[in-house]
């Protein structure tokens, strides 16, 4: 993980994150956080934790700081990176530790990966990670959303299917067809068009009657 200013190169390999989760907005203005994907197999550790402090708190330990945001500091932490086989027991384990403590597990890769993998467009993470060309993909980590693919419906109890409904009062406000607002607001455009057929008067004409 890098913090490095908007002008400054992308390092080889790392991904910027563009935009917001939720509203899709520019995420810094100056800077730019980058991060790094590697195939889960060529790594014994990998980022676990990001915390964002003021400038008074007390560097955390354990953690690695990158630098400055808006007055506020960016540490990570690193943890160990479970292996394929021991992905079923770490799982367990975590479970029971997040159920009887509040603090974050030793071992937490698994959850931040399944996280981040949420995040990420399909196509990239449907990628093969054994390419070689896997680290050197730019892509924006945030370019869909959770609703995405959700079809959208309006509730049966919403829908005026029942010609007997019954007129709901809002607050003096007539609800009227497309017909009746056609009617009510329908303008013939005659002056309009009768002034517009008016040939506007001839340069000729006017020079020859200030002469006469």
């Amino acid at each position: 993980m890098k913090l490095i200013d908007i002008k400054d190169t992308l390092p080889v390999g790392f991904i910027p994150i563009q935009e917001t989760v939720d509203t899709q907005e520019q995420a810094f203005r100056k800077r730019r956080l980058c991060i790094k994907f590697i195939p889960r197999d060529s790594t014994e550790a990998a980022i676990c934790d990001i915390r964002i402090l003021g400038r008074t708190k007390q560097a955390p330990p354990q953690y690695t700081f990158i630098g400055e945001l808006n007055n506020m500091g960016i540490w990570y932490r690193m943890g160990n990176v479970p292996r394929a086989q021991d992905s079923t027991h770490t799982s367990t384990t975590n479970n029971v530790q997040n159920a009887n403590s509040s603090t974050v597990p030793a071992n937490c890769f698994g959850h931040f990966c399944r996280h981040i993998s949420m995040t990420l467009p399909a196509s990239f993470r449907g990628k093969n990670t054994t390419r070689p060309d896997y680290e050197h993909q730019n892509s924006n980590l945030y370019a869909i959303s959770a609703m995405d693919g959700v079809p959208f419906m309006i509730s049966e109890k919403f829908a005026c299917t029942s010609p007997d409904l019954q007129q709901v009062d809002l607050m003096g406000i007539t609800i009227k067809s497309l017909a009746e607002i056609e009617k009510e607001y329908d303008y013939s455009f005659r002056t309009e068009h009768s002034a517009a057929a008016r040939l506007p008067p001839s340069p000729t004409r006017t020079s020859l009657s200030s002469e006469a």
